[in-house]
């Protein structure tokens, strides 16, 4: 399955150059509003050692890292609801993402102009945060009439919904995204046919100069403060950094580059774990030799399920599963010992798959 996340924030907070960091494209990078106009697409190979160790254990003729593909989304400003700036279209783009990662200016620099004058990124994120829903009001208002006319069939479904529609939209005229409505699974199902902006689900990112991507600034502390009843995540990375780190050729400079930096990690595998656990998704491996392959999943799936983002026959005619742990797979070193030791499991159709499975499924279609 294919993950899709957008990166919003407003103009020259650093997204740009962090896209191109992240993904080794070139979206131009230019200190004035309005740089990208049409959401760029990048895709970012999600680094995964366990990926690396079945590899080096198998020796496959080939090896398929999964991936998350990034959408790099103009700056809104202030009235992008209205169409200010190029609003509309830039929140038509924000439909089609999986998760937001919201990035904000949290370093101090006179080169490079900020959109309202002064670094504030509780302000900024303000200003995001209304846009969205601003929009997502507009929206509701647009589908009301409709439930409303259903409504009066006094059929149970057309009335559920038109009750629904309604604690919705007191939700959202009240200030509050549609992520923070707790709503049963048709209420749930509501929301994801209405699309709205702010019911996807969001990473902070605070962008921030080299010296404060360990322990951050009175920037990010601030920022952090102000969102804690929001239960999100917020990473610290230096846009800079990573594309210093971008431009290095061997994994041996990146290792150096970062002991030197005080990191541990590149910012880029912060941002897709983060990522990842915002979604809920797991990995799971399979692994011959002809290809050693990692597939993302939603966690909680079952094995079905799981084998139908290989194929769609494999979940038709799944019979069963063929399943090794990853850490016996690695302690044991190969396939065939973990079978002589009798650690390999078969499982059947209520299986749920674990975070790092070594599977081989089998089907008939």
């Amino acid at each position: 399955m294919a993950l899709k996340c957008g990166i919003v924030g407003l103009p020259n907070v650093g997204k740009s150059t962090l896209f191109n960091a992240l993904t080794s494209a070139k979206a131009l990078a230019a200190n004035y509003p309005f740089a990208t106009k049409d959401p760029n697409i990048g895709v970012i190979t999600v680094p995964d050692p366990r990926l690396d160790k079945l590899s080096e254990l198998v020796n496959p003729q080939r090896v398929q890292p999964t991936t998350i593909e990034i959408l790099d989304i103009a700056g809104l400003i202030k009235g992008a609801s209205k169409g200010e700036g190029l609003g509309n279209q830039f929140l038509a783009n924000i439909r089609e993402v999986d998760a937001i990662v919201h990035v904000v200016r949290c370093f101090e620099d006179d080169n490079v102009v900020h959109v309202d004058g002064a670094v504030d990124p509780v302000r900024d994120k303000e200003v995001i945060d209304m846009e969205l829903l601003l929009k997502d009001i507009e929206t509701l208002d647009k589908r009301y009439d409709k439930y409303q006319k259903q409504a009066k069939t006094g059929k149970r479904e057309d009335l559920r919904a038109l009750e629904l529609a309604k604690e919705i939209k007191l939700h959202l005229d009240a200030g509050k995204p549609a992520r923070t409505l707790e709503l049963d699974e048709e209420g749930q199902n509501m929301l994801e046919e209405l699309f709205l902006l702010t019911a996807k689900p969001v990473l902070y990112v605070c962008n921030v100069d080299e010296g404060s991507v360990v322990d951050g600034n009175h920037h990010t502390k601030k920022f952090q403060e102000f969102i804690k009843s929001e239960d999100a995540e917020v990473i610290l990375i230096s846009a800079d950094i990573e594309s210093d780190i971008a431009q290095l050729e061997t994994k041996e400079e990146r290792e150096e580059f970062l002991q030197d930096m005080g990191l541990e990690e590149a910012g880029v595998n912060k941002l897709i774990r983060a990522s990842y656990k915002l979604l809920k998704l797991i990995t799971y491996f399979t692994a011959g030799v002809k290809e050693v392959r990692a597939w993302t999943i939603m966690e909680g799936w079952k094995a079905p399920q799981a084998a139908g983002v290989i194929h769609t026959d494999f979940e038709k005619g799944f019979i069963r599963a063929e399943v090794i742990k990853y850490q016996e797979f690695v302690s044991r070193g190969s396939e065939k010992a973990v079978k002589e030791a009798g650690k390999m499991s078969i499982e059947g159709k209520e299986y749920v798959v674990g975070d790092g499975d070594v599977m081989h499924f089998l089907f008939n279609v």
